[in-house]
């Protein structure tokens, strides 16, 4: 039995999107910027694609900017805050448990003398309004916290980040990475308040290649990197359009399915609570889990890569941290202060609209059978 409980990471590409780009390719391949009528029906499908992402986010298409992914949004997001707003103050706010994306802009920034708040998160993997509110200062250029956390499924209050900014009359820009949220918890682009809200389409059901950035009316975000007119020229470059198509369909059913997958999902991760409490008690849950689609577990005792490596050997996959860590100890982890033991056995089950009960009950049953293996090789 194959077994994916790593959607977190990348999920399976839905057939609704991949019928649209399988169209898009077959029919509509001219380039969006030529001014023929090959041109202009391309220019036509991005429009649409466009339309799709921005009505899930609940704002206007022209807000909305096609990216490679969600590494570039959040590039383009720090990089080009600190280009626009490093004549307010340079300080910038995040957190500890951010993606790689978001991470290593803001280290460069800070070995280039910006100064940096890395603010901790609490025991449940959030980060709270409360610390945000006392690292926030008049120098404080932007901020960038991620949504949900990619390894705990922890969502952070944005809100009232936001708030917190406009209560003080700040200038402050707001950015968050909300790639594990997006048509998976319910917001808009207006509950969240952020300036700047990173989104990609392959977390979705959608193709590898290819997010946005959404980018509020009133802010001039320079582009990242130079070239042609493309995306109102704020990100030059020919628009992937048969990728920007299919996240605009993965987006347009994800927004509509929302509360039954939520639904769904949450009750699956509900009953690997339950069944691991009946087999395996020993093993510790981690954060409280607000989203549905992420489950941080841990066996004590055990190392991660061993379980996973055992996992594996059964059809199963399954990721120790983020994907982008390659392996690597979870940093987020080390941040809510977890004990080395449980930070060692961690494991992160995440799950996607297609998980079936029959595959969490597998899972469970070889969690069983790689503890009591492991333990009978010592």
């Amino acid at each position: 039995m194959n077994v994916y409980f790593d959607n977190a990471a990348s999920t399976i590409v839905r057939k609704e999107a991949i019928e649209t780009m399988n169209r898009v390719m077959r029919e509509n391949y001219g380039n969006p910027s030529s001014m023929h009528f090959m041109g202009r029906r391309a220019a036509e499908e991005l429009a649409e694609a466009r339309k799709k992402v921005a009505d899930s986010l609940g704002t206007r298409p022209e807000d909305i900017y096609f990216t490679s992914g969600g590494t570039e949004s959040d590039n383009w997001a720090i990089l080009g805050c600190a280009q626009a707003t490093g004549r307010k103050g340079k300080h910038i706010i995040t957190s500890a448990i951010e993606h790689d994306a978001v991470n290593e802009p803001i280290k460069k920034l800070k070995n280039m003398g910006w100064e940096v708040s890395y603010l901790l998160p609490d025991s449940s993997g959030r980060i709270s309004s409360e610390s945000f509110a006392a690292a926030l200062c008049d120098e404080t250029a932007f901020a960038s916290i991620m949504l949900v956390n990619n390894e705990t499924g922890a969502v952070n209050p944005m809100s009232d980040f936001s708030r917190e900014i406009k209560r003080r009359g700040l200038r402050t820009v707001l950015h968050t990475d909300a790639v594990q949220g997006f048509c998976k918890i319910p917001f808009t682009a207006k509950t969240l308040g952020a300036d700047l809200i990173t989104v990609s389409a392959h977390k979705l059901h959608g193709p590898k290649g290819v997010g946005a950035l959404f980018v509020k009316p009133d802010m001039d975000l320079p582009p990242m990197f130079l070239g042609g007119g493309h995306e109102s020229g704020k990100r030059p470059g020919t628009e992937a359009l048969p990728n920007a198509a299919g996240f605009g369909e993965a987006a347009r059913l994800g927004k509509l399915e929302l509360e039954e997958t939520a639904a769904s999902v949450r009750d699956l991760r509900g009953h690997v609570i339950a069944r691991l409490s009946e087999e395996l008690p020993e093993t510790v849950v981690i954060g409280d889990g607000d989203s549905p689609f992420l489950l941080s577990i841990s066996l004590p005792g055990h190392k991660s890569e061993v379980l996973m490596s055992f996992l594996e050997s059964e059809g199963i996959s399954i990721s120790q941290s983020a994907a982008c860590k390659k392996g690597g100890r979870s940093r987020v982890l080390e941040a809510m202060g977890l004990k080395n033991e449980v930070i060692d056995g961690a494991l992160r089950v995440s799950f996607s609209r297609y998980s079936t009960r029959d595959e969490a009950d597998y899972l469970v049953g070889a969690l069983k059978r790689a503890s009591t293996t492991l333990l009978k090789a010592l």
